[in-house]
């Protein structure tokens, strides 16, 4: 099955047999630099707790949004884009963050990020298989992508700032589960919902045609 956005590309597409690879290489570059910025601008949407080096941020739906709609190849380079591009200084990460060491096994927050590649990867090939085009079972991809965030952020966490495993998941899983729950929710709801307008404007130019 294809994805999202590769449903939506194609309606648009009219390129030359000769142009197609060209164009396609260029195509998926776009959408993997997109996704990349979709994460980075979600990331300034950030509230620092007091309690834990966890911030609440809107990356996590970024990382949903992007892994469903291009797919686990593309989806994961993208998230891989994102982390390159934070870790060389621009101000992607939560808060406007940046640099390499966010990503090292010192840091607090470096499982999650190194969680996001995995997370989109893994709901992209879900999306692949036709998850995302109902309700109950985008529901399912979105809960395993986010299960995979905090399967890789929380040990990392654990082990960045020495701690119990239960005092890392309350600084580093407890406060975000209703946050996190809404964002999945909302990422789960929008794709059945784009499906049905792709499906309809594909019988529009069928009857066009």
């Amino acid at each position: 099955m294809s994805t999202l956005a590769q449903s939506i590309v194609a309606r648009r597409e009219r390129t030359p047999a000769r142009f197609a690879e060209a164009g396609a290489l260029a195509v998926a570059g776009a959408l993997a630099v997109a996704g990349s910025l979709l994460v980075a601008g979600l990331a300034q949407v950030s509230i620092k707790l007091p309690f834990t080096p966890v911030p609440i941020t809107g990356q996590t739906l970024g990382v949903l949004l992007v892994g469903a709609s291009l797919g686990p190849m593309l989806g994961g380079a993208s998230m891989l884009l994102y982390l390159a591009e934070g870790a060389i200084g621009l101000p992607f990460f939560a808060g406007g963050d940046h640099g390499a060491s966010f990503l090292g096994f010192g840091a607090a927050t470096g499982g999650y990020l190194w969680g996001f590649v995995l997370a989109a990867a893994l709901v992209g090939w879900l999306a692949r298989r036709g998850w995302d085009r109902s309700i109950r079972s985008s529901i399912g991809a979105m809960f395993l992508g986010e299960v995979v965030i905090y399967a890789v952020g929380v040990p990392w966490l654990v082990s960045a700032i020495h701690v119990p495993l239960q005092k890392g998941l309350e600084f580093g899983l407890y406060p975000f589960v209703i946050g996190d729950t809404l964002k999945l929710l909302a990422a789960a709801g929008l794709f059945p919902v784009a499906w049905r307008f792709v499906r309809g404007g594909d019988r529009d130019v069928g009857a066009r045609a």
